[in-house]
């Protein structure tokens, strides 16, 4: 009969094709093909019913065996085709031991370290040398050596972070007051520095120091500073500015200005405070910079001649100039960073990203 010659053609075709697929996309295409709603096998099984009883049974004996036979070359094929695409997989992710190993990635300076010594070698690219003294100071060396008299508000203990005298000397014996401290600046480090060296000094003094400041956008209680000194003969305010304008053109680049504004330390005089043009407005005024186109990075004077006599130096042949700035403070104005907190709150893309 015609539809059972149809038959074993379309299961012919169907097993060859189904045998020479190479990807399960191609068999599911034969599938749809040979076993779908709107196969040819489908529809010689729909018209069972209108053909002769005596040909009904044979033909539809029939077709129930090719569909059976087409189905299971297909499935046979699907199986047959994940576990080679399962191999190929495997082989792909193998390990070859014969192979280099891969290095892992040290990551990078946080960027405190990273601004702090970027400071640094600017300085030594000018002759500075890099000086140190202890966290824990006396407050000699803090305040006293500084020109900083009894009864200025640092030294109260509501400013500054006093340490416990068990001694029963030094001044907690005479005013109940410890003597003892964690240093509010690394300005201790440069009395030092005179105290033990002889003009010509170019000192740079890098290093942590506390204050009982509330963490809040622009202020924190422990922080980094960087501080420089020169003592030598016949330097002057205009030594002070061209080292400080060379600092901020290598440190936020050549197109940025600085201007100086009158201030007052203790431990300098003429005293001045230094600002950045605004790198976000480039100066015309914005939110960042209070809508004054200006951004405060440091602090600097001319050393007081009272403290080159805490130290033995003759203030009428030496002078010499003395500038502080926070490096936090630096890192965010450079990089945009709206609170100094993000900094130090270990956000991992301080130490990828920069």
């Amino acid at each position: 009969m015609e539809i059972i010659d149809e038959l074993n053609q379309i299961r012919a075709e169907a097993i060859s094709a189904s045998a020479a697929s190479e990807d399960l996309a191609t068999l599911e295409e034969l599938r749809v093909r040979y076993l779908g709603k709107k196969s040819r096998l489908t529809q010689i099984l729909r018209t069972l019913g209108t053909l002769p009883a005596s040909d009904r049974s044979v033909i539809g004996s029939v077709s129930n065996q090719v569909r059976t036979e087409v189905q299971g070359a297909i499935e046979n094929r699907k199986a047959a085709l994940e576990e080679l695409a399962f191999e190929r997989e495997i082989l792909s992710g193998a390990l070859d031991v014969t192979l280099p190993g891969r290095r892992r990635s040290l990551g990078h300076q946080h960027l405190i370290e990273r601004i702090t010594r970027e400071i640094v070698t600017i300085f030594i690219g000018l002759g500075y040398k890099v000086a140190e003294g202890p966290q824990v100071e006396l407050g000699y060396y803090n305040f006293t050596a500084l020109n900083t008299p009894e009864a200025h508000p640092a030294r109260s203990s509501s400013d500054t972070f006093y340490v416990e005298d068990l001694s029963g000397q030094g001044r907690a014996a005479e005013t109940g007051e410890a003597d003892v401290l964690l240093r509010t600046h690394t300005s201790p480090v440069q009395v030092r520095v005179m105290e033990t060296q002889k003009p010509p000094i170019y000192v740079l003094a890098p290093g942590k120091v506390f204050r009982r400041d509330i963490p809040d956008p622009s202020h924190l209680p422990q922080f980094t500073q960087v501080e420089g000194l020169v003592v030598d003969e016949d330097i002057t305010f205009a030594d002070l500015k061209g080292t400080l304008d060379y600092f901020c053109h290598e440190m936020f680049g050549a197109d940025r200005k600085t201007r100086f504004r009158p201030h007052f330390f203790p431990f300098t005089e003429p005293s001045a405070e230094v600002d950045v043009s605004c790198g976000i407005c480039n100066g015309s005024g914005c939110r960042f910079c209070g809508n004054t186109g200006w951004l405060e990075i440091l602090g600097c004077g001319m050393v007081d001649p009272n403290v080159f006599g805490y130290v033995g130096i003759d203030p009428e042949q030496f002078t010499g100039f003395a500038f502080g700035m926070g490096v936090e403070r630096i890192a965010a104005l450079k990089y945009d960073l709206p609170d100094l907190r993000m900094l130090v709150e270990g956000d991992m893309r301080f130490l990828t990203q920069f």
